[in-house]
């Protein structure tokens, strides 16, 4: 039976820059690249060598310790470097991408006449794998288990996401297909949350085979997180496997074409971009032609994903394996003058969770905001702000302070297995002590992996 949420903690954070909803045709990358820090935890066992020739869906590296994990070239070309970092730790792996991309492959698979096992089995061969990530734990799923259920956010919440419905519109029959190939994955309910604040598109409404629920609030309503707690909550030993919506379209296309095309539509955001919208562009492609000539000044910080939990890239990077988004803002690398810029200022060019400014006023009003911390790192006392933002019924300031400490047997009393770094975002952006909460998160979340599971 379906279930319908509305949330009452959380925020929105209002940004100059969201994408027009206008696709632009970029040309193919020279380079694109794979990282293996996109899949936490992992350690690569190379497959090609520096100068081999690769095509697209050929395995390039896998899961040393679980090595049916494969991960595969996204195009044709040749393997141009192995990007090493300290004690070799393997940090990119290089592709240059040749003129003809056909994306060769077989026939449509009939997933229907298939069991589980067989659809897992297409999907690890394929390199289809990675795209299912796992929670708790919120790594790359364990084909070893069986997850009570599994779930597909339709939106996005986060500052200036990109808008699913625009994105997907029209590939009804990819969406459908992934999902009938999820479906056969676990016994359980696949779930699928729409926006409950404003009508879906048909690829979601009239999808077939999963329990369509609708949560509505502010962020982290899209979160996939937000929605497991609210709809179908884990317990310790259970597992629940998630997959952006966009890469159900991507596992669909597979199995209706017997091709691995990894195409994504990303949006182009941020206050620092002209003229933001979308585009499709090739999983680990370079930003460099696409940012080119679209930045309006040379101080910005490039993004990739959106503020609150992508990583920072430079102009020449590479797009992270899950993104689907690149911000460009300003780098808050200047000095603020304390009287008019500073703490003490009116502060009628400041977005604020509280109402310390005046813009609390200003309504739908949205910032032109940098990345300045306004701070430093101080101690970590309660404020209750936290609790604010945070829809979960768990104490965030205990869990992220058992976290701290390494306290095994209270970070399991007080949910850690619910929650993933990127639910702790807001957290992180509203806590006045500058801690990095997400990255406490994770080394809790690899405490437990480590000792209790």
């Amino acid at each position: 039976m379906s279930k319908t949420v509305k949330l009452r903690k959380g925020l929105d954070i209002r940004l100059v820059g969201v994408a027009n909803k206008v696709k632009t045709d970029v040309p193919m990358p020279k380079v694109v690249s794979i990282k293996p820090t996109d899949f936490h935890g992992l350690t690569p066992k190379m497959l090609v060598k520096e100068g081999e020739a690769v095509t697209a869906g050929q395995p390039i590296f896998q899961d040393k310790y679980e090595e049916v994990i494969k991960y595969v070239s996204p195009v044709n070309g040749t393997l141009k470097a192995i990007v090493r970092g300290a004690k070799r730790r393997i940090m990119e792996v290089q592709i240059d991408v040749a003129e003809t991309q056909d994306f060769d492959g077989g026939s449509a698979i009939d997933v229907a006449g298939m069991s589980g096992e067989q659809v897992k089995e297409t999907m690890l061969s394929a390199g289809l794998w990675p795209f299912v990530k796992q929670r708790p734990i919120d790594v790359v799923a364990d084909p070893n288990q069986t997850p009570k259920a599994i779930f597909i956010s339709a939106f996005d919440s986060a500052p200036l996401a990109p808008d699913f419905d625009f994105v997907l519109h029209g590939k009804n029959k990819e969406f459908q297909a992934g999902l009938d190939a999820l479906a056969k994955l676990t016994e359980g309910k696949v779930h699928l949350t729409l926006n409950g604040k404003m009508p879906a598109d048909a690829t979601f409404t009239e999808a077939k085979g999963a329990q369509i629920n609708k949560i509505s609030g502010k962020h982290p309503a899209g979160n996939v997180g937000t929605q497991i707690h609210h709809i179908d909550p884990i317990n310790k030993g259970e597992f629940v496997w998630v997959v952006n919506a966009q890469d159900v379209a991507i596992i669909g296309r597979y199995f209706l074409s017997g091709k691995f095309i990894p195409k994504r539509t990303i949006a182009l955001t941020g206050s620092e971009v002209k003229d933001p919208n979308y585009m499709d562009v090739i999983i680990g492609t370079n930003v460099a032609d696409i940012l080119k000539d679209r930045i309006t000044s040379d101080n910005v910080r490039v993004i990739s994903g959106n503020v609150l939990t992508g990583e920072k890239i430079e102009a020449d990077g590479f797009l992270g394996f899950y993104d689907n988004q690149i911000t460009v803002i300003p780098e808050g690398d200047e000095y603020k003058f304390i009287l008019t810029k500073g703490w003490l200022g009116p502060g009628f060019d400041k977005f604020s969770n509280s109402r310390l400014f005046p813009t609390f006023l200003t309504g739908n009003k949205k910032f032109r905001l940098d990345t300045n911390l306004n701070g430093e790192e101080r101690a970590f006392v309660v404020t209750g702000e936290l609790e604010k933002v945070f829809p979960f019924d768990i104490y965030p300031m205990q869990l992220v302070k058992a976290a701290i400490t390494d306290d095994i047997d209270n970070m399991e009393a007080l949910g850690i297995y619910e929650v993933a770094p990127e639910d702790f975002a807001l957290c992180e952006y509203v806590c006045t002590t500058k801690i990095n909460i997400q990255d406490k998160i994770r080394n809790g979340l690899d405490l437990i992996q480590e000792e209790c599971m």
